[in-house]
């Protein structure tokens, strides 16, 4: 498979995922909306906050390793040896459904059962349904390698449509069983996403059809379960060793970015994370499949070299686009969201200055995205391990600036030292890029230049809501806020219009990529 042709899967996987985030959002709101009219907030605040970050842990500490790791082998590799190392995310994820169980149970703050009640069960159901997940992983795997994206989109669609159908009856019919109904509708989630991958593949690979249209590495659904030969090695030692090296990163990662407040976090990376994390995934598999890890620029094929730093300086140039607009907008209007979302409460304390920090921290956020997608598609163990060593170091300086920064600015702080944090992570990452292309003539960090033009009409826009702000936002009742809101409108169409005029290069690749994308899934 060409390079150019992964890139069109991987973008058409893009889109596809950027579509799911937003589907998944508008669920989510409309369902808390939903079940807050019937339950209590301290139980909706127990599941979208406690029971809801264990199952996310256990799932990034099982797999997140063994995702990126895997996804990087090339196409002559022994795939028996991947599903081997990837079943050993079920053990690991019993291990930290465990752990993290009795951490929850034992060393966290336990809620009152007056007020939240089936607590226990709770941890124990999503700590399971963690487990179910992982059961799925080898087929997941497989199918983002042959960039099945159809695939991804009805699973994850039909669990989410069915775990919402559920809560949703349950909490009309059975208000009174609590977490009960949140414990049972997550574990339908988990168990209807893996079974829609393997009732795929064991269609697929029933139908007579499918050797000759599917470039598949297995014939049948034995080929992904475990298996052991005296002829070759249980696991690719290579692969295991790379896996052990992202996990130390991913742990330390997990350690470094956890916590900024839960309000403006979500306010404020929303935007990023609807438009970037599907990307990120995508290209992740884009750029694992063209390049050959830990080789040197000059000595692969150069058609594949050069597309990968075309695709690169663009998404740099997008990622740089869109968190310099969150930025310069989200200054002018934290405190009109914050007023709008939580009312005077939040827009009158230190939350405006909060959310105006958030902002900044989405900017480098979306660049280390990124960037960091790039380079540990590019990096060969060796490299990854001294990337782990220099995070180390990090974390120590990180959380001596925290806090020395908390006690200078309060809650700001901790958002500038996360700042910090990722400034170096991108900084890091820009030097590993600029030497794997150092001896070639593709230059992808062009992606984080614009025009002076461009850069004139961004000061100006934000100069100019700035102003607006302090003369209509946000004691002049709603016409004020109206008004405000129109003038940004105003701004931000100007200054988008002016990226479209400057920035030909990005929107040509958009609309060659994300525009045939949604094409070829109308056609195929």
């Amino acid at each position: 498979m060409g390079s150019r042709e992964v890139l069109g899967q991987a973008a058409r996987l893009a889109s596809s995922g950027l579509l799911l985030q937003v589907l998944f959002r508008v669920i989510t709101f409309v369902l808390n909306a939903f079940v807050l009219r019937f339950l209590s907030k301290e139980i909706v605040g127990i599941v979208n906050v406690r029971l809801t970050l264990l199952y996310s842990t256990t799932i990034f500490l099982a797999r997140e390793a063994f995702r990126r790791a895997c996804l990087s082998g090339g196409p002559q590799r022994d795939w028996s040896q991947t599903f081997n190392l990837l079943w050993l995310t079920v053990p690991l994820g019993v291990f930290w459904s465990l752990f993290l169980g009795w951490v929850w149970l034992r060393l966290l703050e336990v809620p009152d059962p007056n007020v939240v009640s089936h607590y226990g069960t709770g941890v124990v159901v999503f700590g399971l349904s963690a487990v179910v997940e992982l059961l799925g992983e080898p087929f997941w795997v497989l199918a983002q390698a042959q960039m099945f994206v159809r695939l991804k989109v009805i699973a994850e669609s039909l669990s989410v449509i069915l775990k919402s159908v559920l809560t949703a009856f349950l909490v009309l019919w059975l208000p009174h069983w609590g977490l009960y109904i949140f414990s049972l509708a997550q574990l339908l989630y988990t168990t209807v996403l893996v079974l829609c991958y393997v009732i795929y593949f064991t269609k697929l690979l029933g139908s007579a059809e499918s050797n000759k249209q599917q470039a598949l590495p297995i014939s049948r659904m034995t080929d992904l379960l475990p298996s052991v030969t005296r002829r070759r090695a249980f696991v690719n030692w290579n692969e295991a060793k790379l896996t052990w090296s992202f996990f130390k990163q991913s742990f330390l990662k997990q350690i470094l970015t956890e916590g900024v407040y839960d309000i403006v976090n979500n306010l404020g990376s929303l935007v990023a994370r609807l438009i970037f994390q599907p990307i990120e995934e995508s290209f992740y598999i884009f750029f694992a499949k063209v390049l050959e890890r830990g080789k040197d620029a000059t000595l692969q094929k150069q058609e594949d070299v050069a597309v990968a730093a075309t695709v690169l300086e663009s998404l740099l140039k997008l990622a740089l686009l869109t968190g310099l607009t969150i930025t310069i907008f989200g200054f002018a209007y934290s405190q009109l969201a914050l007023d709008i979302y939580g009312g005077a409460m939040l827009s009158s304390g230190s939350g405006p200055i909060l959310l105006r920090s958030y902002c900044l921290y989405v900017l480098l956020l979306a660049i280390n995205g990124v960037t960091e997608c790039f380079t540990f598609a590019a990096m060969s163990k060796e490299e990854v391990d001294r990337y782990n060593f220099t995070m180390l170091a990090l974390s120590s300086s990180f959380l001596g600036l925290s806090y020395l920064l908390t006690r200078w600015c309060g809650s700001v702080g901790f958002i500038l030292a996360n700042c910090f944090n990722m400034g170096v992570r991108i900084t890091q990452s820009l030097w590993f890029i600029h030497r794997y292309y150092g001896r070639s003539p593709h230059r992808p960090l062009a992606g984080l230049y614009l025009s002076p033009t461009l850069l004139g009409a961004f000061a100006l826009s934000g100069g100019i809501t700035s102003v607006s702000e302090v003369f209509l936002c946000c004691e002049q009742g709603w016409p004020a806020r109206l008004a405000h809101i129109a003038v940004g409108a105003f701004c931000l169409g100007v200054t988008l219009g002016m990226a479209f005029l400057t920035e030909t290069k990005l929107i040509n690749f958009l609309r060659t990529q994300f525009g045939g994308s949604r094409l070829a899934d109308k056609t195929s």
